[in-house]
């Protein structure tokens, strides 16, 4: 793609995506032209309709500039620099983009964040082709489905950009990465450009916030919600008022706020701010195994939720009785001791309890999780008691902050190096990302395998295999074809499978070979495959074959639908693919 193709397919881009208007064509084109110190150029016409790949467009523009001399060093904190300023100004001021929030949020919340969600994209804030990069897998456990992602779409600065950034001058602008001045901000090597960047005002319990979508969205719909001043983290009364508000305003979305204490807190303690979105975490999913009653609180149902940290849930109708228990509660374990558990409320005149608090709408009620939380550090744990051991921190040694609290464990980028590097130095262990399960079936050894439905597919590729259950899987998340199966429950039973060089298969033969046919999908995976497969004229058989299989299985799961990105599209194909089933 030439200098000349790829300006005109970024204007007819902006177009398609509404950033500009036809009438303001010749000045996007100016614009572009400015900013890549160019005299001028001659712009081929771009069928309408065409699909255009955003990042292919951009990094031919940012080769072209490096080139040119225009873009000074080609490495990737550089080019997001530069790229950031090109579609910076094609997107619409700020005012343009409140008024349109504001319009559709009158009609709908959702139609309103649904279309602030799709636009935080268009604009190349969200980077969705760095957002697929991420390895993103659900593990099944006692307390219901857990997600983990290797998080890969944080850019890694190189070391000209690190060395650039010790030489500038200190700057306190903007203080923080949150702080509103960000929006528009044209960025340094030691802070990201946000000429894309629009934020939405909105005011929760009587004071102004703002709206934003996280860049590296690690959910569906990831917003913050941000304090208009900077000011650092509090957890009391207030904070319960505003999440409660927030979800009345917003009752599609969840939202909470990181503990105010280090440790247990976010990595942004210094700027108020919560974090929410459209997505069903495990935590929201697991059930109120304890029932507690609160003096003078009758209207209030409250409980311990099963979950592997210490959670109290309320839930009522009235948002202000919430907050009048959930502040009762906040005080009573802020100053609450028990030293034969290892809890202390404070040592030396240093506070460690706080509290982790979630909102959420349950139908018309409010409801709040009280997940209670302890900073406290030993000689032997200097990073946390109840922080994850220094046996783990190969895995992950940041903090357990608000995501990981609802049950998705964020880790560094760095493992799928370190699994690779490990993959190259033994011969017999391998790292499939990417590939199909049968794909890494085929190349096993030995299987031992959780709950996955995979194993009928173990099965008919004549692989032996063992299902590893130290822990019982309640029955309403365990696959049927588990039932009555062979389970590794003990270290021993472990290493003696490890040992059988021809195990005998753990399910019975004549439940594996029953005859129901099943296809699983997440709704964001099937609008994904259907949407890719729709586009590219080259995929039409494979496109067929889907349907045929989506139409005729004997059973189709769709997972989490409600949580995906609801566009035309998806609603349409949803609806095709209902009817059929129902008709034949």
């Amino acid at each position: 793609m030439d200098r000349n193709q790829a300006i005109a397919k970024l204007i007819a881009y902006a177009l398609e995506k509404q950033l500009i208007q036809p009438e303001e064509k010749n000045w996007a084109v100016n614009t572009l032209l400015e900013l890549l110190e160019l005299d001028g150029c001659a712009l081929p016409e771009i069928p309408v309709g065409e699909q255009i790949d955003l990042p292919a467009v951009l990094d031919a523009l940012l080769d072209d500039a490096y080139e040119r001399g225009v873009l000074k060093e080609n490495s990737i904190v550089y080019r997001d620099l530069f790229d950031t300023k090109l579609m910076g100004a094609l997107t619409p001021r700020p005012a343009q983009v409140i008024e349109k929030f504001n319009t559709l949020y009158r009609q709908s919340p959702k139609e309103a964040t649904d279309w602030y969600y799709q636009f935080s994209q268009d604009t190349n804030y969200i980077r969705r082709d760095r957002i697929a990069r991420d390895v993103q897998w659900k593990t099944m456990t006692e307390y219901g489905e857990l997600d983990i992602t290797i998080n890969l779409s944080k850019p890694e600065k190189d070391p000209k950009a690190i060395a650039a950034a010790r030489n500038l001058p200190a700057s306190n602008y903007p203080r923080c990465q949150l702080c509103a001045e960000n929006e528009g901000y044209a960025g340094r090597v030691n802070h990201p450009a946000r000429q894309n960047h629009r934020i939405v005002p909105i005011t929760i319990n009587g004071s102004p916030w703002f709206l934003q979508y996280s860049p590296y969205v690690y959910y569906n719909e990831h917003c913050i919600c941000l304090n208009r001043e900077h000011v650092p983290m509090k957890i009391d009364r207030a904070c319960f008022g505003k999440l409660l508000d927030f979800v009345r305003q917003f009752p599609h979305y969840f939202v909470g706020s990181n503990a105010d204490l280090p440790i247990v807190g976010g990595s942004i303690l210094a700027h108020d701010h919560f974090q929410g979105g459209h997505y069903t975490f495990a935590m929201e999913k697991a059930p109120v195994e304890t029932p507690v009653c609160f003096a003078g609180f009758d209207d209030v149902q409250a409980g311990i939720v099963k979950w592997p940290m210490s959670v109290i849930r309320l839930n009522g109708e009235d948002p202000q009785r919430l907050i009048d228990l959930a502040d009762r509660i906040l005080t009573s374990w802020r100053s609450y001791t028990d030293r034969e558990a290892m809890i202390l409320a404070e040592t030396d005149g240093e506070p460690h309890n706080t509290i982790t608090p979630i909102a959420r709408r349950r139908g018309e009620c409010y409801e709040l999780d009280l997940v209670l939380r302890n900073n406290l550090t030993t000689e032997e744990h200097p990073l946390g008691l109840y922080h994850p051991h220094a046996e783990l921190h190969h895995i992950k040694k940041e903090n357990i902050g608000l995501i990981e609290v609802m049950g998705l464990a964020v880790l560094p980028a760095r493992l799928k190096a370190e699994l690779a590097a490990l993959a190259e130095k033994r011969p017999n262990f391998r790292v499939i990302f990417s590939d199909s399960v049968k794909q890494w079936i085929t190349a096993s050894d030995k299987i031992f395998i959780w709950m996955s439905t995979a194993i009928a597919e173990v099965y008919f590729a004549g692989k032996g295999c063992r299902i590893l259950r130290p822990v019982p899987i309640e029955h309403e998340y365990d696959p049927v074809i588990y039932k009555g199966a062979q389970y590794v429950t003990s270290y021993e039973e472990f290493a003696a499978a490890m040992a059988d060089p021809q195990p005998p298969f753990p399910i019975a033969r004549e439940v594996i070979e029953s005859g129901h046919s099943v296809i699983y999908f997440s709704a964001s995976m099937l609008f994904d495959t259907l949407s890719r497969n729709a586009f590219d004229i080259k995929r039409q058989d494979n496109l067929d074959y889907l349907y045929n299989d989506l139409y005729n299985c004997d059973l189709l799961v769709i997972d989490d639908l409600g949580t995906e990105q609801s566009t035309p599209f998806s609603l349409s194909h949803l609806f095709t693919v209902l009817n059929e089933r129902i008709k034949r």
